[in-house]
């Protein structure tokens, strides 16, 4: 099992929801979130969040799910950003899950 954590703009949900059901990800939970910076950045465009006074409204995707269903779900994020011209890309990180109850 693999934890797949995605994060985006929150105008990009149902992006990622069809990303998902291309994927076999039928299951995950969403939660908004508010990102904070305490120095400035060379490139705004490599960072995660907004930087000074501005604000954007943000979601953290994550699911548990097989390692076949994460992999396609990067791959798909990965082409989805690549097609999709967005100075926002949607950001996606695998980890493992090495034990449950």
């Amino acid at each position: 099992m693999k934890l797949l954590v995605i994060t985006c703009l929150k105008e990009y949900l149902s992006d990622v929801a069809e990303i998902f059901k291309q994927g076999n990800i039928e299951v995950f939970s969403t939660s908004d979130i508010i990102g904070h910076r305490n120095g400035a950045s060379h490139n705004i465009l490599e960072d995660w969040f907004v930087s000074g006074g501005e604000k954007a409204e943000s979601i953290i995707i994550f699911t548990f799910t097989s390692e076949e269903n994460v992999a396609i779900g990067l791959k798909l994020v990965k082409q989805y950003n690549e097609t999709t011209k967005s100075d926002f890309p949607i950001r996606a990180f695998i980890m493992p899950v090495d034990q449950s109850v």
